[in-house]
Parts: structure tokens; C-alpha cells; sequence
């Protein structure tokens, strides 16, 4: 298992390199987030670390979970509950503010990573519909006279969703809940831009979609057509 740290300064990189290292993960360390994040399909991480100072706390977890839903840790100032409260519900998983306890901090991200590894890996069933099957053994989807085309673990989460509720407009904040594992208010800029690149792997015609179809101000569908 590795990291993916992302901090400014560089003593605080070093000293959180050295609490993930403490605790049995590999550290792959970036200084930008948006860079990391347009990276993250051809090397995902198991956990990420950000440790940033301008950019703002809900941006960042909102810039994460644009690409993945791995267990998230942010090192923070000072915030108020309401903020802290919000980052959570948000889709971080540890929220940390400064100064922190190297040795408790070590804990923690121990507590966080027995949780991941305790969560079951269920066998899914391989789905066909309308010309399209998803096959989650190897999250690959693929349209008849196609090639098969990789998905990444949020595009596929969505697509599952949507396939098994065949005819249902689903929410976005129940997007938001099933895809990357929060409830709350749901973003809808943040699901807008994960069927924005679903379409761009399923769809003959992304601007003119046939399986993944947009219910305006409610959600998404998939489509209703029988095979």
C-alpha cells in the first residue's frame, strides 16, 4: 500500500513522509493537488494526505473526490466546528488541525487504515444491458463492436448505479452517497463532471447521450430501451 502526500512546506512534508512510512505505506509526495489529482488514473493511491496552506479546506476534499474516493486525511489550521463539521460530511475522512502530534497522528492513521482493510470485497455480477456490459471484476465497460475501455473506480461505481436501477431517475445527492460514499447535500458540479467523462467512454455521441440520459433538476437515468 502507498501514499499520496500533498504538502507546501517542507519540513512538514518530512515529518508527515515519516508518520506514513511509521505505519506501512509507500509515500509518493506532490506539491500541487490539481496535478495530482489529473495524475491519479495511472497511479492511484490507497490513502491521501493533504497538507496545504492556500488553497481552501473544502476546495481541496471537493478536488479529491472529483477523482477518487480512497480514504482522505487534510492537515489544517485552526477552523471552526461548522467548517470542520462541513469537511467531513464533505467526504474527508480525518480531519487534523495544527500543531499535531506526530505520535498521535500515527494512531490515527493506523485506526483509519484497519477500517479500510476491513471493508468486504463483494462479487459483483457482470451486467449487460442495451448493447452495454460492465464487468466489475475487471471494471471494464464495453459497447457491442467495441473495444472493452477501463474505468476508473468512481466512473464505475457510477455506472453500476445507474445500470441497476435501469428506468429510475436517480438524485444527485443519492449519486453523491452511492458513488463516493457521503451523504449530505449532494455537489452537483462534482457529479456533473464524473458523467461528463463516463459519456466520453460510453457514448457514440457524448453531446447527444443514449445510455446515460440527464433529467433536468432532478438526476441521471440509464436508458429505458429494451434490448
Amino acid at each position: 500500500m502507498y501514499a499520496l502526500l500533498v504538502a507546501e512546506d517542507p519540513d512538514e512534508a518530512a515529518i508527515l513522509s515519516l508518520v506514513l512510512q511509521r505505519v506501512g505505506l509507500a509515500v509518493v509526495t506532490s506539491g500541487n493537488l490539481g496535478r495530482a489529482m489529473r495524475s491519479w488514473p495511472e497511479r492511484p493511491a490507497d490513502l491521501v494526505v493533504v497538507a496545504l496552506y492556500h488553497v481552501e479546506p473544502l476546495a481541496q476534499v471537493r478536488c479529491v473526490r472529483t477523482e477518487t474516493e480512497v480514504a482522505l486525511v487534510l492537515i489544517v489550521d485552526s477552523i471552526e466546528e461548522n467548517l470542520h463539521y462541513t469537511l467531513l460530511e464533505s467526504g474527508a475522512d480525518l480531519v487534523v488541525k495544527r500543531p499535531f502530534s506526530a505520535r498521535l497522528l500515527v494512531a490515527q492513521m493506523r485506526a483509519l487504515l484497519r477500517r479500510i482493510g476491513g471493508v468486504p470485497v463483494f462479487s459483483l455480477p457482470i451486467l449487460s444491458l442495451s448493447g452495454l456490459t460492465l464487468d466489475p471484476a475487471t471494471r471494464t465497460v464495453q459497447i457491442v463492436g467495441r473495444p472493452p475501455v477501463r474505468l476508473t473506480h468512481l466512473e464505475f461505481r457510477l455506472l453500476y448505479t445507474l445500470m441497476i436501477h435501469r428506468g429510475q431517475v436517480i438524485p444527485t445527492e443519492t449519486i453523491v452517497e452511492r458513488v463516493w460514499g457521503y451523504s449530505g447535500e449532494g455537489d452537483r458540479d462534482l457529479v456533473r463532471g464524473l458523467i461528463s467523462r463516463l459519456r466520453a467512454k460510453v457514448e457514440k455521441d457524448p453531446r447527444n447521450p443514449y445510455y446515460i440520459l440527464t433529467v433536468p433538476g432532478v438526476g441521471y437515468s440509464f436508458c429505458q430501451e429494451n434490448e
